[in-house]
């Protein structure tokens, strides 16, 4: 059985570099027929709020992203206590004593002599009684025990990884104020839970070289890690400091359609070219984990409009009612609005903009040149009802009134109808129109 997890810290907003870890295991479980947990790592609880975690449930769920089982790490401190207990039997995790400030002293002197700022183990050459001592002066952390040696394995996506263990501290797993590090109840979780696949953003890779240590000290075996590119700018730049603004829930305010997220993100940093999806499934089916690279991978989130688009083009009629009610399309025009306008709109709130151009008028726009001939087409062009055949003939007894035609016949009228450059098909349109065209006051 393949089990994959998601794993967010309810410390933020899930943005679009989270979202990849997501879909990946996501992907990767449903493409096996197995299980995707999600796993919230609140661990911290001075940053952990309940508003991230059901922010992110929200933000899943508007993908069409469903989980198998949750699980909380803030209810399984029990668990990581037990583990705890059976590695300090078997000398692999220890006490240590020396505070933040003094650990730092440390970093720096070794930096100073051009060594690695490696934890130096002096807590392993504590007496029993001097560690007595220190109990009652200050508060106590733990760390795991490495073994000496390389930690390898092939990775699903940057191939064979090889760590000396030496060249890391060892981890710790507890801090003085009692809470579980991230390495430890991570590892203690993944090997419970009989997690067999583990995809993760490069970053965590010297991550992985100490839990595949713990794992196997637990008694377990490592699930298979890949390690996906981090996200930068379309220019290469750091994407660290914009990640705030491109949380899922501002896309999904902004109008991003969710496919349109799913089918880049699915792609995006892989051989394979992004195409628009049309559900998770096929999202899933085209879900290939090796065609993805080592190398940086620039996201521009401009790149998420004409996907929009696209999606929104290719939604029936029924996906889009809730829509067209909100912005008021009456029931017996909605079916031929879509079928008109589908293709026109950008992004769902623009089938608002298009129904007020519609039913109100008044958006109309004439260049200097033009404004004599568009007050002649105004005077020109009866009250509505309009049919089919209104702007043919219309547009005729312009031109042959005024001799223009072509571009400098049509674009001016389109413009005065709809207020822009480009549209719909405009004999289409003109039923639709409520009230006669004006020109914007």
């Amino acid at each position: 059985m393949t089990v994959t997890r998601f794993a967010p810290s309810p410390t933020g907003w899930i943005h679009i570099g989270n979202l990849r870890a997501a879909l990946f295991n996501h992907a990767i479980a449903r493409q096996a027929g197995g299980t995707f947990l999600l796993r919230i790592d609140d661990t911290d609880p001075v940053r952990s709020r309940e508003e991230y975690v059901e922010g992110l449930k929200e933000d899943l769920a508007w993908l069409g992203l469903t989980w198998d089982r949750e699980e909380r790490q803030s209810l399984r401190t029990d668990r990581y206590e037990a583990a705890k207990a059976r590695l300090v039997a078997a000398g692999r995790v220890y006490e240590c004593f020396e505070t933040p400030a003094e650990l730092d002293l440390k970093r720096k002197k070794q930096l100073s002599m051009g060594k690695p700022p490696v934890y130096d183990r002096a807590a392993l050459k504590l007496g029993e009684d001097e560690k007595a001592r220190l109990r009652t002066e200050r508060p106590s952390h733990w760390r795991f025990l490495l073994d000496p040696g390389r930690i390898e394995w092939e990775d699903g996506i940057l191939g064979p990884i090889s760590i000396d263990a030496e060249s890391v501290s060892d981890p710790v797993i507890r801090k003085e104020d009692g809470q579980w590090l991230y390495t430890f109840a991570s590892s203690v979780d993944d090997a419970e839970m009989g997690v067999t696949d583990i995809v993760r953003g490069a970053d965590h890779v010297t991550n992985t070289a100490t839990q595949i240590q713990i794992i196997r000290a637990l008694g377990a075996e490592p699930p298979r890690f890949a390690h996906h590119s981090l996200l930068t700018g379309p220019q290469g730049e750091g994407l660290s400091k914009r990640l705030g603004t491109l949380s899922l829930r501002d896309l999904r305010a902004q109008g991003v359609e969710p496919m349109a997220v799913l089918s880049l993100m699915a792609r995006l940093g892989s051989s394979d070219p992004v195409e628009l999806r049309s559900s998770v499934r096929e999202v899933v089916d085209g879900f290939r984990l090796g065609s993805f690279g080592a190398a940086p991978t620039k996201f521009d989130a401009e790149d998420l409009w004409p996907l929009t688009q696209k999606a929104l083009a290719a939604k029936p009629l029924e996906a889009v009612e809730p829509e067209l009610a909100r912005a008021g399309v009456p029931e017996e025009l909605r079916a031929a609005f879509w079928a008109v306008l589908h293709e026109n709109v950008a992004k769902a709130s623009e089938i608002a903009d298009w129904w007020r151009v519609l039913s109100e008028g008044g958006a109309g726009v004439a260049a200097e040149e033009d404004r004599e001939f568009v007050q002649q087409a105004l005077a020109a062009l009866a009250e509505p009802p309009y049919d089919a055949s209104t702007w043919g003939e219309w547009t005729g007894a312009l031109k042959a009134a005024t001799g223009r035609k072509g571009k400098g016949l049509f674009l001016p009228l389109r413009r005065l109808v709809t207020g822009r450059d480009a549209g719909p098909d405009m004999a289409a349109l003109m039923p639709l129109l409520r009230v006669k065209p004006s020109l914007q006051d």
